[in-house]
């Protein structure tokens, strides 16, 4: 049988252990422009998620990190002039690594509202990151300043409040002074994220703050295995929480209202490191518009985007497993450090298309469109008919001996239908030849980005087209 590579780390580490083996034989990069395959859960959006996409994958190997860092860097260059002659709004951001490894990556965002992976970026200064790896600013720490004055726990009922939303409209409070704790599995555990109840929790952020043990969320099956862990009524008290990690933000300068660890219960005036302790502090909230950056304090915001590349530091993980050794010059062998790199073609083309486009149509950028030109003969009947038909085509022939691609629209078509169909298409420039015109000697153009017209000699289309 036949394998479909979602990606292919272990291939090329595998060919370059066989074919490389001194010091003298790196760096070396090797890439591949192929087909793709993931069984991705939800294909949607045509092109931006499919199971079958095209794909530029590099992978290079080198005989440390400094010398990663520098095709890193080569890399990182060449895929953003890739995507500016493109014509593609894109930025650089942190990510996760992932199941593919690595301390270092970045992913290339194309920013458009369809797109499903959200980003963070900062106002004042170059920060962005995904929302995986997004951080904010420091706050204050659990603990650091409890108020004396804050009365003792209080038990309430909450009977049918299935959200923080519920709770804190029946209980009469603003959603931020409730506190979530989400349950984890951690080593076979209970642990417990806990956040205000106006903010999400980032899943990433709280298996970084307990690595290098396992994390997983707890499932409906664990809810249902452990009754003593009431799904929405948990607190962080819990008798059995082996881990509790919480937020900056779960301050001791206020009392909140937390899980009772009783079905249709709540507690008022839990105050941590008073009524419930907290093992682990780390910035757990999935950041949002309005945060401050961690690295100015300036404000960040969130966007859309679609990641049409991606760039990995993968360190010695692959080599060391498949056995890609190299000896210096020494005689002692070493795992090669390896990186890798990715585009996805036929994403790029998806993405340009959501962000160069109007109601009419594509707006295609020079660098990416099937044609330069779309020329349009608009040709009556008769001898004039026939002389207008005749000067496009030698148009046509001239512009394409001149190295212009030229998209000919000689149908038996209404100029309604064919300045329609044109802006449909969306090549970047329009050449309409008509009788009228052939008559003055011109020809019109028009821009389509812009919607500008203008006439042009025909005698000087050519150069002009050919120049630009």
């Amino acid at each position: 049988g036949f394998a479909l590579a979602p990606t292919a780390e272990e291939v090329v580490t595998s060919i370059v252990a066989s074919e490389y083996s001194s010091y003298r034989d790196l760096p070396v990069n090797l890439y591949q422009i192929n087909w793709k395959y993931r069984d991705e859960l939800r294909p949607r959006f045509g092109l931006l998620r499919s199971r079958e996409f095209l794909m530029k994958d590099a992978y290079s190997f080198h005989v440390d990190v400094e010398d990663l860092r520098k095709t890193y860097a080569a890399m990182y260059e060449a895929y953003e002039r890739i995507f500016a002659r493109c014509g593609l709004t894109v930025r650089a951001v942190e990510a996760q690594a992932g199941e593919i490894g690595g301390d270092i990556n970045h992913e290339f965002m194309a920013v458009a509202p369809v797109g499903e992976d959200d980003f963070v970026w900062c106002r004042s200064c170059d920060y962005a990151a995904n929302v995986e790896a997004a951080v904010r600013s420091a706050l204050v720490a659990p603990g650091s300043s409890v108020d004396a004055s804050i009365a003792a726990p209080e038990a309430v009922p909450t009977p049918g409040m299935g959200s923080i939303s519920d709770v804190a409209a029946h209980l009469g409070v603003p959603e931020n002074t409730l506190l979530k704790s989400i349950a984890f599995d951690v080593g076979g555990k209970l642990a417990l994220a806990v956040v205000p109840g106006d903010r999400e929790v980032n899943e990433f952020a709280f298996k970084r703050a307990v690595a290098p043990l396992a994390a997983r969320l707890y499932t409906d099956e664990d809810f249902a295995r452990n009754p003593a862990i009431p799904k929405g009524f948990i607190g962080p008290d819990h008798s059995e929480v082996s881990i509790v990690v919480a937020d900056p933000s779960v301050h001791g300068g206020q009392g909140w209202v937390i899980g009772a660890n009783r079905v249709e219960e709540h507690t008022r005036n839990a105050v941590p490191m008073r009524d419930f302790r907290i093992d682990v502090v780390a910035d757990l909230v999935i950041v949002a518009s309005g945060d401050s950056c961690a690295r100015c304090g300036g404000e960040l915001s969130v966007d859309r985007g679609i990641e049409v590349g991606h760039v990995f530091q993968l360190g010695t993980k692959y080599s060391t497993a498949l056995d890609a050794t190299y000896t210096d010059d020494a005689g002692a062998q070493h795992p090669m450090v390896m990186g890798c790199y990715g585009v996805g073609v036929s994403r790029i083309v998806a993405a340009v298309v959501e962000e160069h486009s109007d109601e009419n149509g594509i707006t295609w950028p020079e660098g990416l469109a099937p044609y330069d030109v779309q020329l349009m003969v608009l040709a009556g009947k008769g001898d004039a008919g026939a002389g207008v038909k005749d000067a496009a085509e030698r148009l046509y022939r001239d512009l394409q001996a001149a190295g212009v691609s030229v998209l000919f629209d000689d149908r038996e078509a209404s100029p309604g239908v064919k300045f329609a169909d044109a802006d449909l298409l969306g090549m970047p420039v329009q050449i309409v030849l008509g009788a009228k015109g052939l008559a003055r000697g011109v020809a019109e153009r028009k821009i389509r980005a812009t919607g500008e017209r203008d006439e042009i000699a025909i005698d000087e289309v050519v150069t002009t087209l050919s120049g630009r």
